[in-house]
């Protein structure tokens, strides 16, 4: 990492590598994205959590969906969304949601939260909604959900969610255990674990994924373990990407991981089995994520698919 002197009093930056820089967006699929975000009165994750990916995504029309409002009832030290007491949740939401994905024509939508510990059960009812209402509006479009972890009403919650039947339920660790503390302080990960877990106990034909940044300071074999622990709850789809600061107040980059170690990660983690595995710099959890869901499936056949018998000669 290279810093950059201040010249102003202003807090020291780093210099990202070649890898990771993207252009500015600046298509006309951009901005007629924006445009019918703000006409649906939607929020996005793309724009709250300043996404590098944007400009490629929404060029294309595709968006991930942030319900339940802009504002958050935690503070991670990894991520931009605000702070803050949330307004009350919007009655139309699910029904704009649906006819956003209706108006993109979206075959597969991502839809995720912030957290809502204000809420007696989370959002959870909210997911519920939503994917209820794009169902009946897009019979065909698929369905991948970001949840929360539902502090303290995960059970309820998850039941209410896998019963709607989203075709796949992701929720991020995010980091290794030991840096939790600091990384991720409203949450525990084992709790994160055993809520993909109980997901596939309920229904195992509903994919599971969870994602990890790189580069906040955790050791190689730490991440092995997260890739083990992560196969114990019998998860499908693992996704890594390279961490970038927000801003200066938020916690800063220890290391800035090449595409080669990212590489070797993955090959790692295939190993290990799972069905999918995504992990560059610019990974980021919905990016790529209708594709991704179609080589989910096909590997869960290929899985599946009777093996010929051998036949032996006499």
């Amino acid at each position: 990492m290279t810093p950059l002197a201040p010249m102003d009093g202003r807090p020291e930056r780093v210099r990202k590598p070649d890898w990771i820089r993207v252009k500015a967006p600046t298509s006309a699929g951009f901005a007629a994205t924006r445009e019918l975000m703000r006409s649906k009165s939607l929020t996005t994750v793309c724009e709250e959590a300043a996404c590098p990916n944007i400009g490629e995504c929404w060029s294309k029309k595709h968006a991930t969906v942030m319900i339940l409002g802009d504002t958050c009832t935690r503070a991670c030290a990894f991520c931009n969304v605000k702070t803050g007491m949330p307004r009350a949740v919007d009655a139309r939401e699910p029904q704009n949601v649906a006819e956003a994905a209706a108006q993109m024509g979206l075959q597969h939508i991502v839809v995720t939260s912030v957290d809502r510990d204000d809420l007696p059960d989370g959002g959870a009812s909210q997911f519920v909604k939503v994917i209820h209402a794009i169902r009946a509006a897009n019979p065909t479009t698929t369905i991948e959900i970001l949840t929360p972890d539902f502090r303290n009403k995960a059970q309820a919650a998850i039941e209410s969610i896998v019963e709607a039947r989203p075709d796949v339920y992701n929720h991020n660790l995010e980091t290794v255990p030991r840096l939790y503390p600091t990384i991720r302080p409203g949450a525990r990960y084992y709790a994160s674990l055993r809520l993909l877990e109980s997901v596939k106990r309920h229904d195992p034909s509903i994919f599971t994924k969870s994602g990890v940044m790189l580069g906040l300071g955790e050791e190689r074999l730490e991440v092995h373990q997260v890739m083990d622990d992560m196969r114990s709850a019998d998860i499908d789809f693992l996704t890594m990407g390279q961490y970038l600061q927000p801003t200066p107040r938020h916690a800063k980059v220890a290391e800035f991981v090449t595409p080669k170690a990212f590489d070797a990660y993955a090959g790692i983690a295939r190993a290990k089995g799972f069905l999918l595995v995504a992990s560059s710099p610019l990974t980021r959890s919905s990016y790529h994520a209708g594709d991704d869901f179609a080589k989910l499936r096909a590997a869960r056949e290929a899985k599946l698919a009777p093996r010929p018998r051998a036949v032996i000669a006499v």
